[in-house]
């Protein structure tokens, strides 16, 4: 049984401009410990090889120490094989970065750098389509139809390696240019694929392997990498994901109504204290709720926020339901009192636009954290 482990996507030295110089920080090093990680992840599942489809360095010009240090990982895991293809972050355009990493790489790095047949062991015969700018504007797995398999090698089993979008599919929105049906056509075994990083399954032949370390909020699948099983030349491929992920990225949707145990529901969608410094947490909330049960959701996902590495919400889309007495709590009279009532109503007025009343909702509802802060 032929094994390999299928990854992409690692992004090395990814700046996530997006956060606190902590968390980037964190969320850097984190990319760099998936050498290790997939190297553990193959060593325990008997794979001597690991297969990386492109776009290792989140650009073409990382510093000399990112890549010194990309190598000094690789290397340290010697007893597994590397194979690492450019990819469109990192492209044969950076020939200054090539250049340096076929100069310094250690022995157990194969560098996918020609389209040209690679033998890996005695038992696989590599395909490479190594992309030759970021946006190459042709399909180049083209060459794997009608590539020349040396003599002695026909019965290896053949592996395409590529990183780009497939019809209709891409990371950036892009037009697809690699053909889907590439191993019907090339008689691959398997296309490994790299570009898209969520893994995607685009037939039993073919796999984005998605980045073994999430990066956005996009995907909803476990990071992870796929280890990879063949018998022989022509069987059937068992893929099986393995999770490799340090930080979990989500995208919550949540849909309220008056009346709903707000703790239990926030507790059914949050993972456990223990697991919530290594999550990021991007929460939208629509539907409708009381100014009270407003007042009492937003106090605890403001007292929980911290708990985790990074957490968003927005509840400008939860509509205020009108509850009675609950205006009560702000003033029972006066201008204050009049100021609510206008306010509220105006906040159900169908009349307006739904952006004003939104605007009347949230207004009420700081209105209402004002007078209730006043009373502590």
């Amino acid at each position: 049984m032929i094994k390999f482990l299928h990854s992409s996507d690692l992004h090395l030295a990814k700046p996530f401009g997006r956060f606190d110089e902590d968390l980037r920080a964190r969320l850097r090093e984190a990319r760099f410990e998936k050498i290790a990680g997939l190297a553990g992840a193959a060593r325990a599942a008997g794979a001597r090889f690991v297969l990386l489809a492109g776009d290792t360095f989140d650009a073409e010009t990382p510093t000399p120490l990112v890549v010194r240090h990309a190598l000094r990982a690789f290397a340290a895991e010697n007893d597994i094989t590397w194979v690492i293809l450019p990819g469109n972050h990192d492209s044969l355009a950076a020939t200054d970065l090539w250049d340096r990493m076929v100069q310094q790489a250690p022995e157990n790095v194969v560098l996918a750098l020609t389209a040209q047949p690679i033998a890996l062991g005695d038992h696989i015969l590599l395909l490479p389509a190594p992309p030759t700018a970021r946006n190459p504007g042709r399909d180049l797995t083209e060459w794997m139809d009608n590539a020349e398999v040396p003599q002695g090698w026909s019965d290896r089993v053949r592996i395409g390696l590529a990183h780009g979008s497939i019809q209709g599919f891409g990371e950036d929105g892009e037009n697809g240019i690699i053909a889907p049906d590439r191993p019907g056509r090339a008689g691959l075994d398997y296309l490994a694929l790299g570009d898209w990083h969520g893994r995607l399954r685009v037939g039993s032949r073919c796999w984005y392997s998605g980045t073994p370390e999430a990066d956005n909020f996009r995907h909803d699948d476990k990071a992870g990498a796929l280890l990879v099983q063949i018998e022989k030349r022509g069987a059937e491929p068992l893929v099986e994901v393995l999770p490799t992920s340090r930080f979990s990225w989500r995208d919550i949707a949540l849909d309220f109504r008056p009346g709903e145990d707000i703790t239990a529901r926030l507790a059914s969608v949050f993972p456990a204290s223990d697991a919530r410094r290594a999550t990021l947490i991007s929460l939208s909330i629509i539907g409708r709720l009381g100014i009270s049960e407003r007042a009492e959701l937003a106090g605890q996902l403001s007292r929980m926020a911290d708990d985790f590495s990074f957490f968003e919400t927005e509840l400008a889309n939860l509509a205020i339901e009108q509850e009675a007495g609950a205006l009560d709590h702000i003033d029972t009279g006066g201008a204050l009192r009049a100021a609510a009532e206008s306010i509220a109503a105006a906040s159900m007025d169908n009349a307006r636009s739904e952006a004003e009343r939104k605007v009347s909702s949230a207004a009420l509802a700081r209105l209402y954290d004002y007078a209730m802060e006043q009373k502590t």
